[in-house]
């Protein structure tokens, strides 16, 4: 799949090779389309089959409200679309404006094609059949899906399967955000008697990217700076009198992140790493800070996906408010830490309770962002891991005009039964963005809340 797909995905912002395959028939799952809508446009010139109860399974999912039903509704379209404007009839071909040659395959398999060793009792079997189908007739034959059984049924039946890679970025060399550089104590000097230091010093820099310069010398002088990008050159960190809203940070990436998150110039950051590391902690501080005591935003909006997938929450008792209560409540578990942290021990609750009612922080469920302009807000997205990178898109698109978006998650921890460490939304938008001065990403790697969580997140 990567093969096939690598000259295919956008190039705006990406290193793409070309390279030179044989022609091949990709069948695709409905699980692959649902996750990115555009990936019929993505495979080259090479074959593209989409078998008669992939449609079925769009079709049946298409009602859904949620980010699944859209995706759905939009290939469904798109699909629709091809027959109209081609005028050709889909089962005998069409080709798509980006290269692939699109066909459907409608026929139903009452029976089993002969050979075939696994029953037409369920969906995955019976989209099986069909690549097991056109195998047989001599075509080279690649299944591409999202599910990691599917593939093995076809690799056990000789077939070629392939996940959908398109999106995909590694996880092993994801960007960090920081980097640590020895210089000597002269350049350091320089550092601190003019604000900055020629950005050549340590090579090439990402715009926002952070660099710990330290000299082997008796004082072990050191300094941490950032790269402004569009002065092109190394700078100090936002000054931190004392603490914000009671956090203090507690490692260089923490103090980095703050950083990030308190600039007004950087409209969107990324925070990754394990639990514990304090990535919705530190954005939750900032973001008090700058909407209760700075008043530079009107107010927090918070979000969570509420399950895999993002679906809707309708079937829960109550009112949003009381339905959202409880997929929150780790939200307000950091809200009362800092207001207990800022109040003092006892009048947390009142505090909290205050906040809540100056209605300058507003929960929301994933789902409902979509469609809605939110102008002058600290948006703040928790567990964005367990986000598609077109749902990561989505919601990045609402922003309005002097809107901060922070998006917070740990890829090692996903539910969402498509997604992994290296295809989520937030992996995604890290790789994308990094080299724009509008982003600023940082990986959190040590564990402060506890010295049990740290040994947890360590050892287990």
């Amino acid at each position: 799949m990567e093969e096939a797909q690598s000259a295919c995905v956008d190039n705006s912002t990406t290193q793409i090779q070309e390279i030179v395959v044989a022609r091949k028939t990709f069948v695709i799952d409905t699980n692959v389309l649902v996750y990115d809508p555009s990936a019929m446009k993505r495979f080259c010139d090479n074959d593209l089959v989409v078998p008669l109860l992939v449609l079925e399974e769009l079709d049946g999912l298409k009602r859904q409200v949620d980010e699944v039903g859209r995706n759905a509704r939009e290939v469904m379209r798109y699909i629709d679309s091809l027959s109209s404007i081609s005028h050709q009839n889909l089962r005998e071909g069409v080709r798509l404006a980006e290269g692939p040659f699109f066909r459907l395959h409608i026929e139903r398999q009452e029976t089993p094609p002969p050979g075939f060793p696994l029953p037409l009792d369920r969906n995955s079997n019976r989209f099986l059949s069909v690549a097991y189908e056109l195998k047989d007739k001599g075509e080279e034959v690649v299944v591409v899906s999202k599910d990691f059984v599917t593939r093995v049924k076809a690799e056990a039946m000789g077939i070629e399967a392939q996940d959908y890679e398109a999106l995909k970025s590694s996880y092993e060399e994801v960007y960090r955000g920081i980097r640590y550089v020895e210089a000597n104590k002269q350049k350091i000097d320089l550092f601190f008697k003019d604000g900055s230091v020629p950005e050549g010093l340590v090579g090439h820099l990402d715009p926002n990217e952070y660099v710990f310069l330290s000299a082997h010398d008796e004082a072990n002088s050191s300094v941490l700076c950032r790269y402004n990008g569009r002065q092109r050159k190394l700078e100090s960190l936002v000054y931190v009198k004392k603490d914000v809203w009671g956090i203090q940070p507690l490692n260089l990436e923490q103090r980095c992140a703050m950083d990030l998150l308190l600039r007004e110039d950087i409209p969107l950051v990324t925070l990754m790493g394990q639990a514990g590391t304090g990535k919705t902690l530190l954005a939750l501080a900032c973001g008090m800070k700058k909407v209760f005591d700075d008043q530079v935003y009107s107010r927090i909006l918070i979000s969570r996906p509420i399950v895999p997938l993002g679906k809707d929450i309708g079937y829960l008792p109550g009112s949003k408010e009381e339905k959202l209560y409880h997929w929150m409540q780790p939200i307000y578990d950091n809200l009362e830490f800092l207001c207990t942290a800022t109040s003092g021990e006892g009048n947390g609750n009142a505090a909290l309770e205050f906040i809540m009612q100056s209605k300058k922080i507003e929960m929301e469920a994933v789902t409902y962002i979509r469609g809605r302009s939110l102008p002058k807000m600290y948006m703040i997205i928790d567990e964005a891991q367990n986000l598609t990178p077109h749902e990561v898109k989505t919601i990045i698109s609402r922003a309005g005009k002097g809107t901060k978006v922070v998006l917070t998650g740990d890829p090692s921890q996903i539910d969402n039964p498509y997604l992994d460490r290296e295809s989520n939304g937030l992996a995604y938008a890290v790789s994308r963005l990094k080299s724009h001065a509008i982003s600023g990403h940082m990986f959190l790697d040590k564990t402060e809340r506890s010295e049990l969580a740290s040994v947890a997140v360590e050892l287990m």
